[in-house]
């Protein structure tokens, strides 16, 4: 009885670490608006840079460096994260560039679309075997696709863009596995990034001048938080998702691109002509076909159990 209870208890912690997470991610564009006049690259660089340093310290409090040099000594997996770090790099940087050229909902739009990407990369990557219903759900996506290509007139490169590097990013998560903790994990993609980081400023510099102190006080405070910001929502979903079931992830993950895209229509004021509310509707309804479909397998999977 008393592991029962605190099974649903760790459960319970679980839901609310992840929504908590995805809340986070919903609102994420309205911080990045704040940080005018910094522009994308040198706001990704001191992300990159500031995110490595909280997680340094996060290390060093909770006395747990000897995982991270632990993963030293193993060649494959510190390989897949030098190429998890780069496909975040890429997310990171389409994302904001989204956010702070008025594309926050075609943003949420990436997120909408990144679980049917992720189940197509299984079938080009893993070479798994789709269910008749998932190939549906991929088809309606392609279709919504091209609705927003020809009637909106436009590409939508930011969402493509962002829902296969995140599908990536978390296809090569999944081959990293329980070897790399949630912080060593980060530590490490961000080390990788940092030359790069380190690169970007230096140009950015000499080009355009760094905005890191020269826009106020109150700017420099809210740009040195990039790292706790970038990291807390990670860390939160790293707790939920070891306590709660992929179903219920599977479930929370629309929160964040209902919550952009709800902050780009209502709050940015972004257009919505009719031809992307079909767009948008369609992946709605792909959405629906793919969820419905997981749930009902994952009901007969425990059924045959």
């Amino acid at each position: 009885m008393r592991d029962s209870v605190a099974a649903a208890r760790e459960r319970t912690l679980g839901g609310i670490y992840a929504f908590s997470a995805y809340l986070l991610w919903g609102f994420l564009p309205l911080y990045f608006l704040l940080l005018a006049p910094t522009g994308p690259w040198e706001i990704v660089a001191w992300r990159i840079l500031l995110s490595l340093g909280f997680c340094a310290l996060l290390l060093t409090a909770t006395r747990t460096w000897p995982r991270l040099v632990a993963i030293f000594r193993q060649p494959r997996v510190l390989g897949l994260t030098v190429i998890a770090g780069l496909t975040i790099y890429v997310n990171w940087q389409v994302f904001i560039y989204g956010a702070l050229s008025g594309h926050v909902i075609e943003t949420s739009l990436g997120y909408f679309i990144n679980p049917i990407a992720t189940v197509l990369l299984a079938v080009l990557v893993l070479r798994e075997r789709l269910r008749p219903t998932q190939w549906v759900a991929i088809g309606i996506a392609a279709a919504a696709v091209a609705v927003i290509v020809i009637g909106y007139g436009a590409f939508p490169w930011i969402a493509l863009t962002l829902a296969a590097s995140f599908g990536i990013y978390g296809l090569v998560k999944k081959k990293v596995g329980p070897s790399v903790d949630a912080v060593s994990g980060l530590t490490l993609e961000t080390l990788w990034l940092s030359p790069i980081a380190v690169v970007v400023l230096i140009v950015v510099g000499m080009t355009e001048g760094l905005t890191f102190g020269a826009a106020g006080w109150p700017h420099a405070v809210l740009l040195s938080l990039a790292g706790i910001v970038t990291a807390i929502p990670l860390l939160l979903f790293a707790a939920g998702a070891r306590r709660v079931s992929l179903t219920t992830i599977g479930l929370l993950q629309f929160v964040a691109p209902i919550l952009q895209f709800l902050v780009g229509w209502l709050l940015l004021g972004e257009p919505m002509p009719l031809e992307r509310w079909i767009g948008f509707g369609l992946v709605w309804v792909a959405l629906s076909v793919l969820t419905v479909d997981s749930l009902l397998h994952a009901r007969r999977t425990r059924a045959a159990g």
